[in-house]
């Protein structure tokens, strides 16, 4: 952005406008996936198993197809064809309905809708996030602020939505009462078609990013050895402090409602202390001001920076919850303040950043797919978590006869702090920096690269654009034609 440019009023909310337009629709993601969790223990165990299953299942294929639909089909199809399909099958969700009002049917429908909401919901990450991260480089954002307009339209408005995907069922049992709960999941599940919708409609006059009609790669074969020799090592680092971060990020918050709701399984006891304890203590009191302080820090310190100062800061709390677990079971409001402090810092950190350092350390022609990689590996750790956690509780038991609960609950603690240390090391010995303006700056040095390699760049970018064709940083050299490297 040119220093002497001073942007109007209007052109700075429009910029603004289509940071959100891109990125808001996670808000409807988050709400499609945080509003499942609620009531499914009132499931049979093989349908509540398989129902979350292919969520997880349709998120990933959604984050991988759509990771190359993004970069060669074009961000805006996929964009709108994800906030569509959100839309629709959260509709045909709370329309669910099996032959003769039988119940098997009835779930076999809703697992099926599920999945393919699990694909909208993962298409979002490699499109929607990445176009919003396109935009924040756009001539009307003040560069002072171009990771934060990222992070308030993408992270606040996930955490935002499971807040209220928490609440939802427990306003809609107070509406409805405990003897037509039939409508109260109906309406909890079907009023996530309004926020997609919505943001189907806000993208529809919409244009690709700038920055992907200068240098995608739509119409021109990806030399992907190319891309994994230039950009693999930082791949790898993203995904699996992603993967870490996820696998770390649900760490017991069962236990507290479990410890204060003790025998009463009501709904409205269950989802109360979930709002209250799970969602307003995590959301509202640590999550949000996790999220939104990281917003307004990250521009100053850098995504790395604010990355590895929340890992660390994690870590520190988890480790104390470990030390001083006897004393804090004993007064669950203290156990929750530090585990809401855990989680805040995770989101302050990781939470933040990951999808930043996902969308802005790739060049525009493989973000898609870049982000895609990153975001389908990370939604592993959820499965990693889920799987590896009990066990790992088994095995602090018998590890410590002589105190087998408290060493089993705190276990977990113990080797998730210490995955968010080595996170922090990961993330400070492979994960580079990032500047304002660096996606257009890594672009140049892209093609630099490709050129310096034999590969033609000339078709590089949409063909109607004429001068505003990005130009390579470096000056044409000889090649030689058979080995195709410079001389």
């Amino acid at each position: 952005m040119s220093t002497d440019y001073a942007p109007t009023l209007k052109e700075r909310i429009k910029g603004v406008s289509l940071i959100f337009a891109c990125g808001t629709a996670l808000f409807s993601d988050g709400y499609g996936n945080g509003i499942i969790g609620s009531g499914t223990e009132q499931f049979p165990q093989n349908y509540a198993t398989t129902l979350n299953s292919v969520v997880f299942v349709g998120t990933i294929l959604g984050m991988l197809t759509f990771g190359w639909i993004s970069d060669k089909v074009g961000r805006k199809f996929g964009m709108m064809t994800s906030a569509a399909i959100v839309a629709f099958f959260s509709a045909l969700s709370a329309a669910s309905s099996g032959a003769h009002h039988s119940v098997h049917g009835l779930l076999s429908m809703l697992i099926v809708c599920r999945f393919f909401l699990g694909i909208g919901i993962g298409a979002e990450y490699p499109t929607g996030s990445v176009s919003c991260s396109e935009q924040t480089e756009g001539k009307a954002i003040a560069k002072n602020a171009q990771h934060r307009w990222f992070t308030l339209a993408t992270n606040c408005m996930i955490d935002l939505a499971w807040c209220i995907a928490g609440f939802i069922p427990l306003l809609m049992v107070w509406i409805c009462g405990p003897n037509h709960l039939r409508a109260a999941w109906r309406l909890s599940l079907g009023l996530g078609f309004f926020p997609a919708i919505a943001v189907f409609a806000w993208r529809w006059s919409m244009d690709e990013p700038e920055l992907y009609k200068k240098s995608s790669m739509k119409s021109v074969k990806i030399p992907y050895m190319l891309v994994l020799r230039k950009y693999g090592v930082q791949l790898a680092a993203v995904s699996v402090t992603w993967c870490v971060h996820i696998s770390i990020f649900g760490i017991y918050s069962s236990t507290i409602v479990e410890t204060i709701t003790g025998d009463d399984s009501s709904l409205t006891t269950v989802f109360g202390w979930n709002v209250v304890i799970l969602q307003v203590s995590k959301t509202v009191l640590f999550y949000m001001p996790g999220t939104l302080v990281g917003a307004f820090v990250v521009d100053y310190l850098g995504p790395k920076w604010t990355m590895i100062t929340g890992l660390l800061l994690q870590s520190l709390f988890g480790f104390i919850m470990s030390g001083l677990y006897s004393q804090l079971k004993k007064h669950i409001a203290g156990f929750a303040i530090l585990y809401g402090l855990f989680i805040c810092f995770g989101e302050f950190g990781p939470g933040n950043n990951l999808g930043l350092l996902a969308s802005k350390s790739s060049p525009t022609a493989v973000r898609g797919q870049f982000y895609g990689v990153a975001a389908a590996i990370g939604k592993l750790g959820a499965f990693v978590g889920t799987w590896a956690f009990p066990p790992m509780i088994e095995a602090f038991k018998k590890a410590h006869p002589s105190d087998p609960d408290n060493w089993g609950n705190t276990g977990p603690f113990w080797v998730g702090s210490g995955l968010a240390i080595l996170s922090a090391l990961i993330t400070y010995f492979f994960i580079r920096p990032l500047d304002h303006d660096g996606m257009t700056a890594e672009d140049i040095e892209f093609r630099a690269y490709l050129e310096q390699h034999g590969f033609d760049t000339s078709a590089m970018g949409f063909p109607d654009l004429g001068e505003t064709t990005i130009a390579s940083s470096t000056p044409p050299e000889e090649f030689d034609e058979k080995e195709k490297v410079p001389i």
